[in-house]
């Protein structure tokens, strides 16, 4: 763990290996006892500009002095009670073993675990359209690096099914129309609603729909089965060849940009798994309401990858970033409860 002097020296330089790649990219910052004034304040410069991941760990009461330290961080753990109202803390039970799990979690894909941490700082500034091109380039970039390639191999494919047309299945997004509500339930519950290329297709042409008619006063989005939405369908990880077409093809079928496009309109109501996509989409709708056994994660940094559903915009808009970064640094799920303390849902009942 570094003190604040040491990161103020330069501690949050990323140290490359011959080949190029991050060495110890994440550290840990003490955050306890008294700081004085100009020690803090050099210490936010210095983390400001690092391109380490910088996480601090408070066992105790944050000193107010050392609050412009924690926002300059990725993120600070905190106990539980000493959360508040920063969005720069985290509040777990055990503030070291969790600082623990996280640096062992982050450092085996330090590649992905270090654009993160830039991405997150870049995309809390830019709007929706340059934010979600920002992420989808920073995503492509890691499809075709060694840590992807590494999940890749030891993640086999299963059979293809798309989840689209008669032959392959039910089709995986139903739409009803009531008067002026437009209702969209995404439709493979038996893969709890995998985010597959046919779900995506199928609920940006009915977001567009609903963007294009203007007797659609509200749109309900909903997910059949157990669960709403339990991420990316892995099966279909990396199978564009070319990333640099996969990037515009993610622009162009962008689920998250279609709800933003008519978020005032859109009312998501989730259950069960909401990972990856499963929250990254929802998070741009004006209103999301959570059933109590709701449960969200966002899991890609295990896969040497960013979210790419939108989630570092989206996500962050609604939670900021240092939080958005404890949800993938730590691969953690928080419960309903949790998301709504912290404002990624509206709303927690029984739908």
């Amino acid at each position: 763990m570094i003190t604040l002097e040491e990161l103020a020296d330069g501690a949050g330089t990323l140290e490359l290996s011959p080949a190029g790649r991050p060495v110890e990219p994440l550290a840990l910052v003490d955050l306890d006892g008294p700081g004085s004034p100009a020690a803090a304040l050099a210490a936010a410069q210095a983390a400001a500009t690092a391109q380490r991941v910088l996480i601090g760990v408070g066992k105790g009461p944050l000193d107010p002095v050392l609050a412009p330290v924690a926002e300059a961080l990725a993120f600070a753990l905190v106990p539980l009670a000493e959360e508040g109202g920063s969005r720069a803390l985290v509040g777990v039970d055990d503030p070291v073993a969790a600082a623990g799990a996280v640096a062992a979690y982050a450092n085996a894909s330090p590649i992905a675990a270090a654009t993160l941490a830039g991405l997150l700082r870049l995309t809390e500034r830019l709007d929706v359209p340059d934010g979600l091109f920002a992420e989808s380039t920073a995503y492509s970039m890691l499809l075709a690096g060694p840590e992807f390639a590494g999940w890749r191999a030891r993640t086999p494919r299963r059979p293809a099914d798309d989840g689209a047309g008669a032959a392959a299945g039910p089709e995986p997004v139903l739409l009803e129309r009531e008067g002026p509500v437009l209702r969209i339930a995404l439709n493979r519950p038996a893969r709890h609603n995998a985010f597959s290329r046919g779900v995506r297709d199928g609920l940006v042409e009915a977001l567009v729909l609903a963007r294009l008619d203007p007797t659609v006063a509200r749109v309900e989005l909903s997910g059949n089965g157990p669960s709403f939405c339990s991420g990316g369908d892995l099966d279909e990880f990396g199978t564009t060849p070319d990333v640099t077409a996969a990037h515009l093809i993610r622009l162009r079928r962008s689920a998250g940009h279609a709800v933003h496009h008519c978020a005032e309109r859109v009312r998501v109501r989730v259950h069960g798994a909401c990972i990856g996509a499963g929250i990254e989409i929802p998070a741009f709708a004006g209103r999301v309401e959570a059933r109590g056994d709701a449960y969200f994660q966002l899991p890609e940094l295990r896969m040497g990858l960013v979210p790419g559903a939108g989630g570092t915009v989206s996500v962050t808009r609604r939670i900021g970033r240092w939080r958005t970064a404890y949800l993938v640094l730590s691969g953690e799920r928080v419960d309903a409860a949790t998301a709504l303390r912290w404002g990624l849902v509206d709303a927690c009942a029984d739908l």
